[in-house]
């Protein structure tokens, strides 16, 4: 397990410092100068000179790429050309709205589309079947955007049962803020929710059709005990899986999100520094989010052992 685990960070290490490269040079493609920008379309020529002299846009992008990978590795990720703010202060004070929404996105995900799933399973073929595959494709059709916008026009404005805009910390009021959170996580969660039903759908009609479920129902075990100690408890293996893998999708669905209910999330931090061409902002938030998703497929491989225990995280038999 830990020749596994050291062999994962090192593969990890190597991802991160590849994503930063790439990184690096796709924001100094993006059309615009952030001196020109910050100077204003009047500034001379030499004042947009200076600036970029100041902000050492001026310098060959390898000795920027080295000094900001130099800084990264202290912890230092820059600051925000726009405000002047540290960019580790900023993702300090916007990634716990994303971390959060996502987090209640990804509960309501999972419960709705394992039990939609478990109900289309066992009733294979008929009515429920049927009206669960037909819901589920209807969420994969309908953009989040449109979603959302109907949400805050029906749900929140018209009947009321939901606040349109805003964002209340969860640290300071925890019901509240769920409260807040809870129109827009489940716009966010729709689309996982419908795949995490499709897929534990098709594994728990294959594993209803197992010998040892056969085995189990020979035994007397209740047609309940059977559904979800023996299928879905498989099921989760692809449930793990697919939350692992849309996690990085989840993270751009928000950035829409957030943008339409309010939240003064990555999402919005995202745009507002693409718009503004601010360099050190877009990196850090890269990174943060690369590393993240790193860290949390490692943790989606070593939880397989912990579901099956059949399963052997450092690579051995099954």
């Amino acid at each position: 397990m830990s020749r596994y685990l050291l062999t994962r960070l090192g593969q990890g290490l190597i991802t991160l410092v590849l994503a930063s490269i790439v990184v690096f040079i796709g924001v100094r493609a993006l059309p615009g100068d952030p001196a020109r920008a910050l100077a204003g379309e009047d500034a001379s020529p030499e004042a947009v000179a200076a600036l970029r002299a100041q902000l050492g846009l001026d310098e060959p992008v390898v000795v920027q790429y080295a000094r900001f990978l130099g800084n990264a590795l202290s912890g230092d990720l820059g600051e925000s050309v726009r405000t002047g703010t540290p960019v580790t202060e900023l993702i300090a004070t916007t990634l716990p709205v994303t971390a959060w929404l996502s987090l209640y996105a990804i509960v309501v995900a999972v419960v709705v589309g394992m039990a939609a799933g478990a109900l289309a399973a066992v009733n294979k073929g008929r009515w429920p079947d049927l009206a669960v595959g037909g819901v589920s494709l209807l969420s994969l059709s309908v953009p989040n955007f449109w979603l959302g916008l109907l949400a805050i026009l029906y749900l929140a404005v018209g009947l009321g049962w939901f606040p349109a805009s805003g964002y209340v910390a969860v640290g300071e009021e925890p019901l509240r803020a769920l409260w807040h959170l809870t129109l827009p996580a489940l716009i966010l969660g729709t689309g996982l929710a419908a795949i995490v039903m499709r897929q534990t759908r098709a594994s728990m009609i294959d594993a209803l059709s197992a010998d040892y479920v056969r085995t189990a129902r020979a035994k007397g075990s209740s047609r309940g005990t059977v559904v979800i100690r023996y299928a879905m408890r498989n099921s989760l293996i692809v449930v793990v899986t697919i939350v692992g893998l849309q996690l990085g999708g989840l993270i751009s669905g928000a950035v829409v999100t957030e943008r339409i209910f309010g939240l003064p999330g990555f999402g919005k931090l995202t745009l507002d520094s693409v718009f503004s061409r601010d360099y050190p902002v877009i990196q850090g938030v890269v990174l943060v989010v690369t590393l993240a998703y790193i860290l949390i497929n490692l943790a989606v491989d070593v939880l397989y052992s912990v579901i099956d225990p059949r399963i052997r995280v450092a690579g051995g038999n099954t």
